[in-house]
């Protein structure tokens, strides 16, 4: 029976799960050019809704040109072909900070022109106060547009993030919108959401720098990482004390503000680290700022290793060494996991993890080439 007397909000839940499952279907080719929907009726029966809500679903299927109407018979399928190209929308709050997700976003977007598919971005914003807020309203006109999907990099050195995160995703799924997650979860490790996530494995990640300074003789290796990081720092720790423990080393992780002379004087005062593993590019090019402000010199002092290879990594005062990401490579992953997910709801939630490749430069006093690139190990 049907529910006359539904509130708004399930109204708007229902009418969108009807408008996608009928557009997944004939993209899907279980409704062909010509053929005729189920009634109203029917379709009211089967969602236990409005014949309100489903009039809704049909309107918006109509206005796109993919349902053509009849009075007294019912709706057709207009043009199966124009669900081929699919809209999907890029959420990257942090955008233009964390340089992986340009290159990823890019990855995604050259993916994208095989199917004739389409990329939404939206504007950044570098107002941490307004990020969250910004997101939200993103979502809502990603909504409007009638995206298959939207991509979504979660929040991190946002004091609230992990509760906007939460927050994100939740309502896209109340309204039946896949979410692939880029780089990292939206829950702390070691738990994972039920979204398909697509990155590097970043346990590993940490123990493959831990284990490059470990060949080089070090035997202090302190993990540095940033306040509010990601749940991706967190597994890249775990993998530093994976290292460790596999050589029998003490451990020494420390969270703090590697631009502080202070702080960082603290730690070598307190560690004496003749090896420090960064949670990422942007914490070791802080840390090598500070120690060179402070007369500590890379590598003979203290040997310096990142994650992510962003561009300005060769570029420091001294070469970082580094863990490059396959960003381009991330961003056609994640394209082919939101195809299957869009086309294969019911599908278990995934996790894609690309390979990434140890670059040696001069900041962990490896030998390296006469370009200072790359020596491999």
């Amino acid at each position: 029976m049907s529910n006359e007397a539904e509130t708004p909000a399930a109204d708007g839940v229902k009418y969108r799960r009807i408008f996608l499952d009928l557009q997944r279907a004939i993209s899907n080719g279980k409704y062909r050019e010509g053929q005729r929907l189920p009634s109203e009726a029917q379709l009211t029966r089967m969602y236990s809704t409005s014949r309100m809500t489903v009039a809704r679903a049909l309107k918006e299927l109509t206005i796109l040109g993919i349902v053509e109407r009849k009075p007294g018979s019912g709706s057709y399928v207009r043009h199966a072909s124009a669900t081929h190209g699919r809209s999907f929308g890029l959420l990257i709050p942090d955008l233009g900070e964390t340089e992986i997700f340009e290159p990823i976003c890019q990855g995604i977007a050259r993916a994208s022109r095989i199917n004739h598919d389409e990329i939404l971005w939206g504007a950044a914003t570098r107002d941490v106060e307004s990020k969250v807020q910004q997101a939200l309203q993103l979502c809502n006109y990603y909504l409007s547009k009638y995206v298959a999907g939207i991509f979504f990099a979660p929040f991190e050195h946002t004091e609230n993030g992990d509760a906007a995160n939460r927050e994100i995703v939740e309502t896209l799924q109340r309204v039946s919108i896949p979410v692939v997650l880029l780089d990292r979860d939206v829950v702390r490790y070691p738990a994972r959401s039920g979204c398909d996530l697509v990155g590097i494995d970043n346990r590993r990640a940490g123990y493959v720098v831990t284990q490059h300074l470990l060949k080089l003789g070090c035997q202090r290796i302190v993990f540095l990482a940033l306040p509010n990081s990601a749940p991706t720092v967190a597994m890249r720790m775990a993998g530093y004390r994976d290292a460790l423990c596999a050589s029998h080393k003490p451990e020494a992780a420390e969270i703090g503000m590697p631009d502080s002379k202070e702080w960082v004087g603290k730690l070598l005062q307190a560690h004496r680290p003749d090896g420090i593993v960064c949670a990422n590019d942007r914490t070791a090019g802080e840390l090598m700022l500070t120690l060179n402000a402070l007369g500590v010199d890379i590598p003979s002092a203290v040997r310096i290793v990142g994650i992510d290879d962003v561009k300005y990594a060769s570029l420091l005062h001294v070469p970082l060494t580094t863990l490059r990401q396959p960003c381009n490579d991330l961003g056609a992953a994640a394209l082919s996991t939101m195809v299957d997910r869009v086309d294969h709801p019911n599908m278990p939630a995934r996790q894609v993890t690309l390979e990434c490749e140890l670059i040696v430069r001069k900041s962990c006093g490896a030998p390296v080439r006469e370009d200072g690139t790359d020596s491999g190990e």
